[in-house]
C-alpha cells in the first residue's frame, strides 16, 4: 500500500446504517411495479445510481428499456418510501474511522451512488469537520455510476491526489470493483448481509467485519 493521501468514502452502509431502509424501499417500489425481486438482492446493487438499477432490472426481467420519465417516477417513489422509514442511525465505529483518517492527514471525499438528499443534508452535521465544501461525489455528478471507476476517479481528483494514493472505504461489491478499477487501495467492511466471498471476488484489498475493527487496523497501519 502506497502512502495514503486521500480517503474516498461511501455513504450508505458506511456513514449510516441505512441499507435496511434502502432495500425495503426498493423492494416495495419494484414489487408494486410488478417485479419479483427478493429484498436482499438490492444489497448487491448498492453503489449503482438509482436510474441504472431500474434500467438494469427492466432489461433483465422484462427484456425492455424503461423511459426516462418512468425511471424518474419510480425512483421518486422509492425515495418517498425511504423517507417513510425514518432517519437511519450513524454506523457504529465510523466516527473513529474518520477521525483517524483525518489525524493521519488524509483528505476525505464522500463518494456515493445515492442521490438521497435527506442523507446528504445530514453528512456535515453528523460528521463535522470531515468533508470540506465541494468534497462530495453523488449520483448527480457522474455519467457512469459504480461499478464504473468514474465516481472514484472524480473523488481522487477532488482530493487532489492520484488514485494510487487513495484508500476507498466500501460496503458493497460494486463499489469495490469501482475502486479497484480506479486504481485505489480498497477496504471493504461487511456491514450488511453480503457474504465475505463476494468482496473477495470483487477484489477488495482488505475486508473487515465492522467499522470498529477497521478503525483499529487504520490506527495501527496507516502512516501519517
Amino acid at each position: 500500500m502506497e502512502k495514503i493521501q486521500g480517503a474516498l468514502i461511501d455513504m450508505d452502509g458506511v456513514l449510516y446504517d441505512s441499507m435496511p431502509g434502502h432495500t425495503l424501499a426498493w423492494w416495495r417500489m419494484m414489487t408494486e411495479a410488478g417485479f419479483d425481486v427478493p429484498r436482499d438482492e438490492f444489497y448487491l446493487y448498492e453503489g449503482m445510481t438509482g436510474h441504472a438499477t431500474i434500467r438494469m432490472l427492466y432489461r433483465r426481467d422484462r427484456g425492455a428499456d424503461v423511459s426516462e420519465e418512468e425511471c424518474r417516477r419510480l425512483y421518486a417513489r422509492k425515495s418517498a418510501y425511504f423517507s417513510e422509514w425514518g432517519e437511519p442511525p450513524l454506523m457504529p465505529g465510523t466516527a473513529d474511522v474518520l477521525r483517524i483518517l483525518r489525524e493521519k492527514g488524509a483528505v476525505c471525499v464522500l463518494v456515493t451512488g445515492s442521490g438521497q438528499q435527506s442523507l446528504l443534508d445530514r453528512v456535515r452535521s453528523d460528521y463535522p469537520g470531515i468533508f470540506a465544501d465541494g468534497h462530495m461525489v453523488t449520483s448527480r455528478d457522474v455519467t457512469h455510476g459504480k461499478p464504473d471507476p468514474e465516481p472514484y476517479l472524480k473523488g481522487a481528483e477532488i482530493a487532489g491526489v492520484s488514485p494510487g494514493n487513495c484508500l476507498v472505504v466500501e460496503n458493497a461489491p460494486l463499489g469495490v470493483v469501482a475502486g479497484k478499477r480506479a486504481g485505489a487501495f480498497v477496504c471493504a467492511v461487511t456491514t450488511g448481509p453480503i457474504p465475505r466471498d463476494e468482496f473477495v471476488k470483487a477484489g477488495a484489498d482488505m475486508i473487515f467485519g465492522n467499522m470498529h475493527e477497521f478503525a483499529a487496523w487504520l490506527d495501527k497501519n496507516l502512516v501519517p
